[in-house]
């Protein structure tokens, strides 16, 4: 079981990512990296980022840290409060409704995002399969 969010958390998820036929079906014409952002709330003080280099359906690397210098630029992030990132991966929220209700917030092209729903539902349908510890 790997703790949300970490490095081992990140790896994982990663390697469950690549191997998902129906993401790299949905992300095949996908090109740009994405952070993710944790923030801070009642249960988790810090925050931490997750950088996915994403293209045509395959992450080609990623990078976890607690230090936003540590990270690099990417396209898009997609920012929300721990708790909130608890219920995306117990897929309680879905990603877009995330955003669309205020849960989430996106930098980066709504335009381009809009195009790959299907993507990002089996991103958070991935993570959900890793065995997660808050």
């Amino acid at each position: 079981m790997s703790k949300f969010p970490s490095d081992e958390w990140a790896k994982e998820y990663v390697e469950k990512l690549n191997s998902n036929e129906s993401y790299q079906d949905a992300g095949k014409q996908w090109e740009g990296a994405i952070t993710f952002v944790i923030q801070p709330d009642g249960d988790f003080k810090d925050t931490a980022y997750l950088y996915l280099d994403l293209f045509h359906g395959k992450c080609r690397d990623y990078k976890f840290s607690m230090s936003a210098a540590d990270i690099p630029k990417s396209e898009f992030s997609y920012i929300g409060k721990y708790g909130n990132w608890k219920r995306l991966i117990n897929r309680e929220i879905d990603p877009i409704q995330g955003v669309l209700t205020g849960k989430f917030k996106l930098d980066g092209s709504m335009m381009k995002i809009m195009r790959f729903t299907k993507a990002a539902k089996e991103m958070v349908s991935t993570a959900s399969q890793v065995s997660t510890e808050f």
